[in-house]
């Protein structure tokens, strides 16, 4: 067993692999990006080490870099966590020629599973049933086009190198084809310096089934299946194992296919072969094909360890080591059922836009398990993955699993950025999930839904008055109230653009009157608990100028201070701004130029994703203010339109 491993990673599976290495008594070297320089994974490692700036392309990209930090440390192996280098063959490489062990797949086996087309023509000698589709070397837009005719519309264009949603788009009718090619290409060009695709049959009731292998180099176990096929925007949302419905015999032919599929190029390590499976008429045998094959540690794996038992990270380190496969098929079972919830920092009314944001408070309830790579007090960077945390839960039965997903969820406390916290619990409570009912059309069809949000009670704004200000605390209770008369206090907060002015008579210690207008809040503090109106008051958080009760996964007030005020409209139609900071990666608009409501005018990169930025109105663009290549702040105008009129 190695005695000091590198992880070339970030994050929350930085987090993840050093846990376990700990566990095991191997010390820990984490790497770092300017950015990067508090971060968890580094104050966890035995040892940290700065290897560039904040962008991954001067950090967590540069393998010689990391190569370098792991002979200066001692560590006689690299660990790549998912992402980055993880499934970089080249890196692969030169970790064995330099010296040290790559804890992964060999370069060979990644790169037989790198381009999806060439892994699908080899899964076809294995034995292994693929979708109808093209997979040629042949990309001239004709030929793609004539292809798509020929597998029948729908179909889906995929990037051929990487995945998680990028370079995809789903093809209606032939007329839409060409626009869907050239964004697809696009896309995939930026995220994997490769822009070739491949076409394919899209399913119509699809599911997304994958199963974790695990193999030695020769031999390979399967530790069964999860399913994943709450996505939106073709990324994984909620993950469970087993898969709902799931009889024996295609679970028993879904493995063997799977590890066919791991023996057919010698791998070694923890992946995942995904398959697409038609869910229209149950789960058959015949019914599911090999999409592609994760050669990687995937972001839902603790589901898999959930229901087996196993850390697979451990196993990770002990193959990589030299060890055998630590168990035989037959030893597996399954016990239990597991979900994953991946919290985000994201708009979810906005298209599930990345946000960015200080987290100014963060908690996690302590009966479930929260694989997190942030903190309280930490920068949601717009130059990663916003992923805030994954919470995972496990019971015997699925239903009893899924109650505790919605318990765990509604005590999970966040704030400080947008999330979509609240999509998740409305996600775990939905009906047609619960009965096992899942496809990954189910989000897009049921969106209205599920981001339908009540508005904040009185008695939420009663609760945020009195947190903003201090009279929940036991210290508040000196300035609370005088000895002869109630003290009246007011405050104004802001939740959106509406505001809400109220006066608090506070009457003593343990008992204030909250004034909305014609509504009054009883507020009381009974056996150590404030009481609103008679019900118990949830958590709540007060960090700077903003509020949080946690009540419907958490409503955020700003307190205005009425000597501040500034005035402004909120939102001109006339002005494109950056909604987040990125990369302008196209610059569309010219001046002069005359454009439609929906027109794209610019396209800007950010969080590993292409962003589209469409004109608000008709008009005339009367200026350009952003150049392609910029890099842009939140909120910088971009393009401005003549004025109305």
């Amino acid at each position: 067993m190695f005695d000091t491993i590198l992880i070339a990673n970030r994050g929350e599976i930085a987090c993840r692999v050093i846990e376990s290495a700990q566990a095991m008594g191997v010390r820990t070297v984490a790497v770092y990006s300017d950015a990067d320089r508090a971060a968890k994974h580094v104050a966890m490692a035995d040892r940290a080490v700065h290897i560039g700036g904040a962008a991954p392309g001067e950090s967590y990209l540069r393998g010689e870099a990391i190569i370098e930090a792991a002979r200066a440390t001692g560590a006689q192996a690299i660990h790549p966590g998912y992402g980055f280098l993880s499934e970089n063959p080249d890196f692969v490489e030169a970790v064995e020629a330099a010296g040290l062990t790559f804890i992964g797949p060999s370069a060979k086996a990644i790169r037989a599973m790198g381009l999806k087309d060439a892994a699908k023509a080899l899964m076809e000698e294995a034995g292994v049933p693929v979708v109808p589709g093209y997979h040629g070397e042949d990309q001239d837009p004709d030929h793609l086009a004539e292809r798509a005719r020929e597998i029948g519309y729908p179909v889906l264009i995929k990037a051929v190198a990487g995945g998680g949603g990028k370079g995809m788009r789903l093809v209606e009718s032939a007329d839409r084809f060409a626009e869907a090619l050239e964004s697809a290409k696009g896309e995939a060009a930026t995220a994997f310096g490769n822009e070739a695709v491949l076409i394919e049959k899209y399913i119509q009731k699809p599911r997304h089934i994958e199963v974790q292998v695990f193999g030695d180099g020769t031999g390979a176990v399967h530790l069964f299946e999860r399913d994943c096929s709450l996505q939106r925007r073709h990324q994984k949302v909620i993950e469970e194992a087993p898969a709902p419905g799931m009889p024996d015999n295609v679970r028993a032919a879904m493995g063997a296919a799977a590890v066919r599929a791991a023996e057919a190029i010698g791998y070694s390590g923890a992946g995942t072969v995904e398959f697409i499976v038609d869910g229209s008429d149950g789960l058959r045998e015949d019914g599911f094909w090999f999409m592609e094959m994760n050669t990687r540690l995937q972001v839902e794996h603790p589901v898999t360890e959930a229901i087996t038992g196993v850390d697979l990270v451990e196993w990770q380190l002990r193959v990589a080591s030299g060890e055998a496969l630590p168990a035989r098929q037959e030893d597996l079972t399954i016990t239990g059922h597991a979900f994953e919830a991946r919290l985000y920092a994201e708009d979810v009314a906005k298209g599930f836009l990345p946000a960015t944001g200080r987290l100014r408070h963060l908690r996690f309830p302590g009966d479930a398990r929260a694989d997190s790579g942030v903190r309280a007090g930490d920068e949601i960077s717009p130059w990663y993955d916003p992923m805030i945390a994954k919470i995972i839960v496990h019971g015997p039965t699925r239903d009893v699993a899924l109650r505790k997903l919605d318990a765990a969820l509604r005590r999970t406390e966040v704030s400080g950025t947008v999330t979509n916290l609240a999509f998740l619990g409305a996600l775990a409570r939905h009906e047609g999930f619960a009965r096992g009912e899942v496809d990954t059309g189910l989000i897009a069809r049921d969106i209205d839904a599920l981001t339908e949000r009540a508005d904040p009670t009185a008695s939420d704004m009663a609760l945020a008055g009195l947190a903003a200000l201090g009279l929940l605390a036991e210290g508040g209770r000196d300035t609370g109230f005088t000895l002869w008369t109630p003290l009246n206090r007011e405050v104004v907060l802001r939740r959106g653009e509406d505001e809400v002015a109220m006066n608090l008579r506070v009457l003593s210690a343990d008992a204030v009157d909250v004034v909305l207008g014609e509504r009054t809040v009883e507020a009381r503090r009974v056996g150590g608990r404030w009481q609103l109106d008679g019900e118990v008051a949830p958590e709540v958080a007060v960090t700077g100028d903003l509020v949080t009760v946690f009540r419907d996964y958490g409503i955020g007030f700003e307190i205005i201070d009425p000597l501040a005020r500034a005035g402004g409209a909120y939102g001109d139609a006339s002005v494109i701004e950056a909604p987040m900071p990125g990369l302008v990666k196209a610059m569309l608009a010219k001046p002069g130029q005359e454009v439609k409501e929906g027109d794209r005018l610019a396209v800007l990169e950010a969080m590993k994703m292409e962003h589209s930025l469409l004109a608000a109105r008709d008009g005339v663009v009367a200026e350009v203010l952003a150049e392609t290549g910029a890099q842009v702040e939140a909120g910088a105008p971009l393009v401005r339109l003549e004025d109305e009129g």
